[in-house]
């Protein structure tokens, strides 16, 4: 590792770190509750060894059916490593109800997350000097600077601030059902991929019926589903085809509106060669499911949950 690069990664990381600690942020157009905790990448290890060990741990966060319909959107913060080898088994023998609430529930956290990062970033945007290097790292990553050294302006700010924005997560978690299949997909369980992003590098999973006229793709692989979401959004805040979804969530800042699945959907054209069809499916499983109050949820002032499968 270069020196120069070396000194821009502390830059950064010293920035979020500190920034972390004092953000209050707005994630869907609204002002919610971010907490500050020193102790968030602390993970505590818990074994689950069946579904009732799951829903215990829910049950003592209050991260439960009968909680949410009293109105309690605190979500707890918990990570896993991937999708354990009988969940395509186990899952198939569950009521579809209880299927889809066990894939909501250990998904939420990990949507939350990873916008409460974007939040961070969008924060450092905007109170950052125009010679900073955080602001330079930033503007890089989402590719508005093809070079760190480029100079950066308010204009190059702002449309810097149109990428670097949350996906609803009604949207994200509808996706994720549709993509994965409820998390049963062979992609998912062989590369924590629930969103079918594909990767033309050489090394992603090939699909059984690959179309040729694409070239050489496959489906791209994450370390870990946490990982697998901020892959999607990073993909849906800097790739061309969605551009349009980053134009309508920024309409939907300027006018102080709240950014929400249903809105966004409808941006979702270019996502699959299925075009309005998908948009129709997504739309149809955020209501269907009453994600749309996920949208309203926020993360628990509490030290992260790490799931540790037998």
């Amino acid at each position: 590792m270069s020196t120069l690069f070396h000194r821009i990664t502390l830059v950064l990381i010293a920035t979020l770190a500190a920034d972390h600690l004092t953000v209050i942020a707005k994630t869907n157009g609204n002002e919610v509750k971010v907490v500050a905790n020193k102790n968030h990448n602390k993970a505590i290890n818990i074994r689950i060894s069946s579904l009732d060990d799951l829903k215990a741990l829910f049950e003592q966060h209050e991260y439960t059916s009968k909680s949410w319909a009293k109105g309690n959107r605190e979500v707890p913060r918990i990570t896993f490593d991937s999708v354990s080898e009988n969940w395509k088994h186990s899952s198939s023998n569950l009521p579809v109800k209880i299927k889809k609430e066990i894939f909501f529930r250990v998904m939420a956290p990990l949507v939350l997350m990873a916008n409460e990062n974007i939040i961070t970033e969008r924060n450092i945007i905007k109170k950052a000097a125009l010679n900073s290097d955080a602001l330079k790292i930033l503007a890089k990553k989402y590719h508005i600077n093809k070079d760190f050294d480029e100079s950066m302006s308010e204009d190059k700010r702002t449309n810097l601030l149109m990428k670097v924005d949350i996906m609803p997560p009604s949207l994200a978690l509808a996706q994720a059902a549709e993509e994965s299949g409820w998390g049963t997909s062979r992609f998912t369980s062989q590369g924590n991929a629930f969103f079918g992003q594909w990767d033309f590098s050489g090394k992603g999973m090939i699909p059984k019926q690959q179309r040729k006229e694409l070239g050489n793709y496959g489906l791209a692989r994450f370390v870990s589903p946490l990982a697998s979401v901020e892959g999607y959004m990073y993909n849906i805040n800097t790739t061309k085809a969605y551009q349009g979804l980053r134009e309508q969530r920024a309409k939907l800042r300027q006018k102080k509106k709240a950014i929400t699945g249903l809105e966004l959907a409808n941006s979702l054209g270019k996502y699959s060669e299925r075009g309005q069809a998908y948009i129709d499916s997504i739309k149809t499983m955020i209501r269907y499911n009453k994600l749309q109050d996920i949208d309203e949820a926020y993360l628990s002032d509490s030290k992260l949950i790490h799931l540790v499968s037998d």
